[in-house]
């Protein structure tokens, strides 16, 4: 019966982190610093949820980190209202059909600021076509509640979507509304307040660089479509083919015409750019057509390798964006000895936490 609050000091807690995030960076020179605060409640896009069975009752939990007991969760703050309003509607749809709650261990929310929602019901079962039956007139009782809802069932080696697997975001940028498919199970940006901040970030100390930019790591296009304004070209990889797929539909769909990606991880672009192995997945792209002055790294929390961070060494411009600022520090005690920091950037994705993204642009010395 617990709810969870959210609490009343946000900003004491974010200026601490943001103090203490400046610190670990107190041996580089850097002229500008810029922070921008997530909202304080409603910023979570996407939650997971374990659920709990009480003879009768059936509810979501999460689990306490410190002691590991679980916690009942009937609201949720820093999901979004549209998530909050799903967890109220969905447990009495679920709680006395059968085919619908028998083994039923976890429900994922995907939201987006356009109003569409995806849930994820994820079972220790076979699911059959009782269970599809069921499902399918759930989804119906929630689309006659007012949610642009799609639904899809998980199991052990087992997926099944009730229309589609995506969502369609719609993101408006300095004036400009970009489209954003998001697929269920890939990555995408948890706060979207904070994900907009962030591109205009990007396109606003890029305006008035020349040539054409290489993004590493680049997702479902989040940065890549939005900065595709200030470049000639841009050539950006990823390694996941979801991903690639979905970056692609992206582009079309946003009418992007100058931007191309490339399924390679950040060490294969490396191995082709120093010319060490040929990819079949290269035959249609020649990367000496290809006049790269910037480049954008977007690396996981493990930060870059020291073959990539040679080869990013060689550009003009890099912007890194770090969602671990520990792994940053490390890859801008190397960057730094070619390099100067000109800007640098802390977006609150993850309020609350000890969690912060940072980004940073860099030119290179003389």
């Amino acid at each position: 019966m617990t709810n969870l609050p959210i609490p009343d000091n946000y900003q004491q807690l974010f200026d601490k982190k943001i103090t203490q995030t400046k610190a670990l960076f107190e041996q580089f020179t850097i002229p500008e610093f810029t922070a921008y605060p997530s909202p304080t409640s409603h910023f979570r896009m996407r939650a997971e949820f374990r659920m709990w069975h009480a003879g009768d009752e059936l509810y979501h939990i999460m689990f306490d980190q410190k002691n590991k007991k679980r916690v009942r969760v009937d609201d949720f703050p820093i999901a979004t209202h549209l998530i909050n309003q799903a967890m109220q509607s969905i447990l009495p749809l679920l709680k006395f059909n059968l085919p619908l709650r028998d083994k039923l261990f976890q429900i994922d929310y995907l939201s987006t600021l356009s109003g569409e929602l995806l849930i994820s019901l994820v079972y220790h079962k076979k699911l059959d076509e009782v269970w599809l039956s069921q499902a399918k007139q759930l989804r119906q009782k929630l689309l006659d509640q007012g949610f642009k809802v799609h639904l899809i069932g998980r199991a052990a080696n087992q997926k099944i979507s009730l229309d589609h697997d995506y969502v369609d975001e719609q993101l408006t940028i300095l004036g400009r509304r970009y489209i954003y498919r998001q697929v269920e199970n890939s990555f995408t940006q948890p706060n979207a307040t904070i994900n907009i901040a962030m591109l205009t970030w990007v396109i606003n100390v890029t305006k008035g660089l020349s040539g054409d930019l290489l993004e590493l790591y680049c997702g479902n296009g989040n940065f890549s479509i939005a900065l595709a304004q200030n470049f000639n070209q841009v050539l950006a990889t990823e390694i996941a083919k979801a991903s690639v797929k979905t970056a692609q539909y992206n582009i079309a769909i946003n009418q992007i015409e100058n931007v191309k990606i490339l399924r390679l991880s950040a060490e294969e672009l490396t191995q082709a750019i120093n010319n060490e192995r040929e990819f079949k997945r290269l035959k249609e792209i020649c990367l000496t057509d290809y006049h790269c002055h910037t480049v954008l790294v977007d690396p996981p929390r493990s930060g870059l390798d020291s073959k990539t961070l040679t080869m990013i060494s060689q550009y003009q411009n890099i912007i890194y964006i770090s969602c671990n600022p520990l792994t940053l520090k490390e890859n801008l005690i190397e960057l730094t000895q070619s390099h100067i920091i000109k800007k640098m950037a802390f977006f609150d994705q993850f309020p609350y936490t000890h969690h912060l993204e940072c980004a940073v642009m860099l030119s290179k010395i003389g």
